[in-house]
């Protein structure tokens, strides 16, 4: 197979990038020669500013996480501005157990756009960007055996079929409107503008700094925004110190909702 292997993805919690490079790593293995998988990490803000353009030769695997049920509305922009030139494309999407409503056909339908022929697609489970118990540590070894086995169809799909047609998957055209908590009179609530609050605990190291994707957290004063933020979770979850957390009362009664609410595991669904 002459096909150059890539992988693209948004991953500030590591839970996409697992499954994207998981994929990306089963398949380079099928193949009979040695071969580079070529990795575009647009997490953090400044890689989104970098021109990016495929040819037929490649296969493309591209994941982002769900955000109120949809494709992150930041990362719009970005992704559509990737151009295909013929390339086959796996998109990938990976939702805190909720739901993963129309993110993945949204993901398809912008890379078709742009000139990816879409063979493929996937709606995984990774734990939630709000909770360190909502599908906690996932994906896992069992979520993990599914990539493998859908690798080796992608694999199959790639070698055995010369005129590649495009993969039906999932969702609503047009999209539904971006997922919405509400409070305890059932009203919509907006928490779009939470942020963070910083905690004694900082030894100020600079972590949250350097991991947030939309480069929001102050270098002098890790206390302070200097930008949004989306709720990703990395400042949160990967703070040395458990420093970073939330407190706005809207936020916390929609985790924990979600927490009770969605308890049970869902399984990934895949589209081949």
């Amino acid at each position: 197979m002459n096909k150059t292997i890539n992988t693209m993805y948004f991953s500030p919690t590591g839970t996409t990038e697992k499954i994207v490079s998981g994929l990306a790593e089963k398949i380079s293995e099928k193949i009979d020669r040695e071969i580079a998988i070529k990795n575009i990490d647009f997490t953090l803000p400044g890689v989104r500013n970098e021109t990016v353009s495929f040819a037929g030769e490649d296969v493309v695997i591209i994941g982002v996480p769900v955000y109120a049920g949809r494709v992150p509305n930041v990362l719009l922009k970005y992704l559509n501005s990737i151009t295909g030139n013929g390339a086959l494309a796996i998109p990938v999407v990976v939702y805190g157990n909720r739901n993963y409503d129309d993110a993945l056909i949204e993901l398809k339908d912008i890379l078709e756009l742009n000139g990816f022929t879409v063979i493929a697609g996937g709606a995984f489970i990774g734990e939630h960007s709000f909770s360190k118990i909502l599908a906690q540590n996932r994906p896992d070894e069992k979520d993990m055996a599914i990539v493998s086995d859908f690798a080796n169809q992608i694999y199959t799909k790639i070698t055995t079929q010369d005129n590649m047609q495009t993969v039906a998957v999932k969702g609503n055209r047009p999209y539904r409107k971006y997922y919405m908590p509400k409070n305890e009179q059932g009203i919509a609530v907006d928490i779009r503008k939470v942020s963070p609050k910083t905690n004694d605990n900082c030894i100020d190291c600079k972590l949250c700094v350097n991991v947030c994707p939309m480069g929001s957290i102050d270098d002098e004063d890790v206390s302070k925004l200097n930008g949004i933020c989306i709720k990703c979770g990395a400042c949160v979850k990967k703070c040395p110190t458990q420093a970073k957390y939330y407190d706005d009362q809207d936020y916390l009664r929609h985790k924990h909702e979600l927490e009770v609410g969605f308890a049970d595991r869902r399984e990934p669904e895949l589209f081949i």
